[in-house]
């Protein structure tokens, strides 16, 4: 004898799973691919029924039916216990940046109640309201598209919702980078004399003359060791590059400290030949360091003996090198001013990495090959060595040509 069919209050029948509470809402009732009992709610039958459509589709589709539970800050933990081959600076910062901006503001949200509309009102949000630089969104994008990208490969949802929401934010809000630029020839001729020439600002002479003059990156000029450099061959090894950053994460010791890592890329592992006035600064540090006896006192992850100390023989790190290269530009300008009230070169803002850049137009001013130039840097993409290369060429073009201009001129008149 058939099994008489479950009905509501209203008489309707109702299908397999189907209840209807003691309180008139109505619950559906599953065991998903673990054997897990699983539950959902409505105040209708209707409204259930548009809920079971959907679990079907997931089944079918093959989407996780725990997908219903797991929130963002849970697929977050798994990302961070599953990801591999970043340096430990970087991956501090991902979760700085997670913990301090994502959180606590959209970090309980279920995975699988994510819209587009819900990244582009959390981003706008981010520009808006918190007033982050479109650096910092960059970050937060690059981490929630990785965990929305693992949850699309788990099978929790169908579609990453990040997906071009950034490149649309930065349309929206007219988001604007500035191309980093090197000094000019006169500008660097400027800021090379006042150093050889103040009496402050000549210890930070040879610092500044090695990054000029190599286009080496900041953590790796502090970071090169006397035993990295061959003066009589003038040859630079580059292995590895020292990195100071706030262990804020970390599982050992917390705080601000150096690290060694290996270069950036792989073409970071380099030999980078010396310039006249780069060995000259070597001696010259050389020569300061033994006259004031100043001696390396740090050992980092095994490494000692490195080159560029301040007076207490720790390494030099990149704020404290920021810091100096402020000065000197406000003091110069302001001795430039003394000499006259209009100045024909005075040196702009510029930090470290802006003498990697001068290097590299240097370089191409000098007609240098491309692969020798990206080899010199140390970039592993040619694109970007080229990207460089052209907006150089560029300004050489123009500059080139207001000389052509003034010949035309002078000829005609």
């Amino acid at each position: 004898m058939a099994r008489p069919k479950r009905k509501d209050k209203t008489r309707t029948v109702l299908r397999t799973g189907e209840l209807q509470r003691s309180d008139g809402s109505y619950q559906y009732s599953w065991t998903d691919e673990n054997h897990k009992r699983r539950y959902v709610y409505s105040k209708t039958l209707e409204a259930l029924r548009i809920k079971e459509e959907a679990i079907e589709k997931d089944k079918s589709d093959g989407i996780k039916a725990e997908a219903r539970y797991v929130t963002l800050d849970d697929l977050y933990e798994l990302w961070k216990d599953l990801k591999r081959g970043l340096k430990n600076n970087t991956f501090e910062n991902y979760k700085y940046i997670y913990e301090t901006f994502v959180r606590r503001q959209i970090g309980s949200k279920r995975i699988s109640t994510f819209l587009k509309s819900d990244i582009k009102r959390f981003y706008n949000y981010l520009v808006d309201e918190r007033g982050l630089k479109p650096a910092t969104v960059d970050g937060v994008h690059n981490i929630l598209h990785q965990i929305f990208d693992m949850a699309v490969d788990d099978n929790y949802i169908r579609n990453n919702p990040t997906n071009n929401v950034l490149r649309e934010l930065k349309k929206a809000h007219c988001f604007k980078t500035e191309k980093r630029r090197g000094l000019t020839r006169p500008e660097q001729e400027l800021f090379m004399d006042y150093l050889k020439n103040s009496n402050t600002a000549v210890y930070w002479y040879p610092v500044f003359a090695v990054m000029l003059g190599t286009g080496l990156r900041v953590g790796e000029v502090t970071g090169l060791r006397w035993c990295d450099i061959d003066l009589e061959d003038g040859i630079i090894d580059v292995n590895h590059t020292l990195v100071y950053y706030d262990h804020r994460t970390s599982e050992g010791k917390k705080g601000c400290y150096f690290n060694v890592n290996t270069p950036k890329t792989e073409a970071g592992n380099r030999q980078v030949p010396m310039l006249d006035f780069v060995k000259e600064a070597f001696v010259m540090e050389k020569e300061r360091q033994e006259l004031l006896g100043v001696h390396c006192e740090a050992t980092i992850d095994g490494y000692t003996d490195f080159i560029f100390l301040n007076r207490f023989g720790q390494p030099q790190h990149q704020s404290t090198l920021n810091k100096a290269i402020r000065r000197i530009i406000r003091d110069c300008n302001d001795e430039q001013f003394l000499k006259t009230e209009n100045p024909e070169v005075l040196l702009p803002h510029f930090s470290c990495h802006s003498l990697r850049h001068t290097f590299t137009t240097r370089m191409c001013e000098a007609g240098v090959n491309i692969k020798v130039i990206q080899d010199t840097l140390g970039h592993k993409d040619i694109t970007t060595t080229l990207n460089i290369y052209t907006d150089v060429t560029k300004e050489l073009k123009r500059t080139e040509f207001d000389g052509l201009d003034k010949y035309f001129n002078n000829s005609i008149a």
